[in-house]
């Protein structure tokens, strides 16, 4: 892990001016110091180190496992926040046309190295949706044309594909995938199976929202490609929770919410276009200023908070002093925890494969009781907060852990399915 001066000196010899204040890194980094060497397997584990980044969030008066719809932020990042608030509003005229670009130019190259991508081939967006719809809308398409989608993608996805096809005629071909598949295969097959000669674009999710089911996302963008197909990958809730960089997914088109994992004040995105993709993308809002092939030409949304784009600087830098590797270990390790633990209850049931194929995320269900009736009573009787999905496919309450979460508050949820099932 980089020390504090060592990393603001590789920010400062980037060109990246360090938002987050002295104090609060050194706070931070203090608490993290002893475990500088912890490897992310031994800290999975590690509930002194946890202690010490839980120290970090706010609290909450229940048991929060519902993180996967926006996650709190770090204390360290809402304090730059509201500092990046105030610093804009003291001059915002001024600071919007003299200064503006030139800092959010520095948070898009932060936020491209995070990605593993060149700055000139991602947008900052408000949110996974607006990624996707960019693309989405954007890309041309004749009546009979077809996009592969699953049933399990996020319904704000779905939904756009299905205005594709009332506007355009866009053929939406919609597949399901195995909650448990048996092998990568599997699931290749599935929507290799979907895939005609007319087919111009598969869309897919690189962490199944509804269930925490992680696709083998290299393998279907292969298999696509070798079919003349672009590929769409929704990331909404794999950046900044997997260890992974864009690249190696081989998508054409990646979108993310940075306020789910990343931590960031809420309404900040990502969305990268390989590059030899961007000239094919129409703006969702007129832009001729730009050539075809540059990516501003997306950027174009009006006046916009830009307190918010400056805060994704500290959230990354929040989210470098914990370590990508250890976040994902820990956050797989949280979900194992609860779910081998009610895995064997009579009358309950689970949505989520095991091992690498699922991370933080997973879905339970007790046969029975309605989704809603299961958030419902795990939050009036015990003070549990969670979702419930009603999916075509995957019905249950979708737990979704962060750093912060406890094995105390996982051991009170488990209590509670062990004894709602026995009802």
């Amino acid at each position: 892990m980089t020390n504090r001066r060592s990393f603001l000196g590789a920010a400062a010899a980037a060109g990246v001016a360090p938002l987050l204040s002295p104090r609060l890194l050194d706070a931070m980094e203090r608490r993290i110091e002893p475990w500088r060497g912890l490897a992310p397997l031994q800290a999975a584990t590690e509930e002194d180190f946890w202690d010490e980044v839980r120290e970090a969030f706010p609290t909450h008066p229940y048991i929060n496992l519902e993180n996967g719809y926006s996650s709190p932020q770090p204390r360290m990042t809402w304090d730059a926040f509201q500092r990046h608030e105030r610093d804009v509003n003291d001059g915002l005229s001024f600071y919007m046309r003299r200064r503006r670009a030139a800092d959010h130019a520095r948070v898009k190259a932060e936020l491209a190295a995070v990605a593993g991508v060149p700055a000139d081939e991602i947008v900052i967006t408000r949110n996974t949706t607006e990624s996707m719809a960019t693309v989405i809308h954007g890309i041309e398409t004749a009546p009979g044309d077809e996009a592969v989608v699953c049933n399990q993608d996020y319904g704000s996805m779905l939904e756009q594909y299905r205005q594709q096809e009332r506007r355009r005629g866009l053929k939406n071909v919609e597949i399901s995938v195995p909650l448990h598949p048996k092998s990568d295969d599997e699931v290749v097959d599935a929507y290799a199976k979907a895939i005609t000669r007319r087919t111009k674009l598969l869309h897919l999710s690189h962490m199944i929202n509804i269930s925490g089911q992680v696709l083998p996302v290299r393998k279907i963008a292969d298999m696509a490609h070798a079919r003349g197909v672009s590929v769409i990958v929704d990331g909404a809730h794999a950046f900044a929770h997997l260890d992974f960089t864009i690249p190696q997914l081989g998508s054409d088109y990646y979108g993310a919410s940075l306020h789910k994992w990343l931590c960031t004040p809420l309404g900040a995105g990502l969305l990268h276009i390989k590059k030899d993709k961007i000239a094919s993308v129409w703006p969702l809002m007129g832009d001729t200023s730009h050539a075809d092939d540059d990516i501003a030409k997306l950027e174009r949304i009006g006046t916009l908070p830009t307190w918010t784009i400056m805060a994704i600087s500290d959230a990354i830098r929040f989210h470098t002093l914990v370590g990508v590797q250890r976040k994902e270990a820990r956050l797989r390790y949280l979900q194992e925890y609860w779910t081998t633990k009610v895995r064997d209850i009579p009358k309950v049931y689970l949505n989520t494969p095991t091992g690498a194929r699922a991370a933080g995320i997973a879905n339970v269900g007790i046969t029975g009781m309605t989704p809603e009736a299961l958030a419902t009573a795990l939050f009036d009787r015990f003070n549990v907060y969670t979702v419930a999905i009603n999916n075509v496919a995957v019905k249950g309450v979708r737990v979704t852990p962060h750093l912060y979460t406890t094995t105390a508050e996982l051991d009170t949820f488990v209590d509670a399915i062990r004894e709602l099932a026995r009802g």
